[in-house]
């Protein structure tokens, strides 16, 4: 398979990958499906996970993935890359999309340890509050699923938060893995040229 072939195969996940980090990121604005709870923190009132509103999924995961994708496709068209130039500037959008990921899989792993945003109680504090009932536990929340009781309103919000976050956390490690490749499948065909004596002359 020529660097070219290569690409083409690495930009089409990219996409998928990309799509899928959007809208798990804007679903995460609406726990319970609901947008009152986006009005209420837009007012001021702490409603929504602050690890969402880093956007780890929607611009690293996202956009800066997105973009690469592109470029990467854009390169590959009839399973030839257009010149070396154009492959050795899919390394530098390869290297930019490799940093997105790392920003969502970091904001999502954050999310994932901190627990979501949430009108809580327990034994211990038995007076219902709006907070992050687990920010301190170290992710030891995700192993205790009686832990997950504790947070009354939005309902389902763990399940909601574990499940998006979860998402977006193995997305983020499947584009890195893609970019990092792409950016190797660049290299090489920068260097040695795209399609074995084939190449399209710019």
């Amino acid at each position: 398979m020529c660097t070219g072939a290569c690409s083409k195969f690495i930009a089409i996940p990219l996409y998928i990958l990309a799509a899928v980090s959007i809208i798990c990121n804007i679903m995460l604005f609406f726990p319970d499906f609901d947008t009152k709870f986006a009005e209420q923190d837009q007012e001021g009132e702490e409603r929504i996970t602050e690890e969402v509103k880093y956007m780890g999924g929607l611009i690293g995961g996202g956009i800066l993935v997105l973009v690469p994708a592109i470029h990467t496709h854009l390169t590959s068209a009839k399973n030839c890359c257009a010149n070396r130039c154009g492959m050795f500037l899919s390394i530098g959008f390869a290297a930019a999309g490799a940093v997105g990921a790392i920003y969502s899989l970091s904001v999502a792993a954050l999310g994932l340890a901190n627990g979501p945003t949430c009108f809580w109680s327990n034994l211990e504090s038995l007076t219902p509050q709006w907070g992050t009932p687990f920010a301190n536990s170290n992710g030891s929340y995700l192993g205790d699923k009686a832990m997950w009781a504790w947070c009354k309103v939005p309902k389902n919000v763990v399940e909601f938060n574990v499940g998006l976050f979860s998402t977006l956390l193995v997305a983020a490690c499947i584009e890195l893995a893609l970019c990092l490749i792409q950016m190797v499948n660049g290299l090489f065909g920068c260097l040695c040229g795209t399609c074995g004596g084939k190449e399209v002359r710019a």
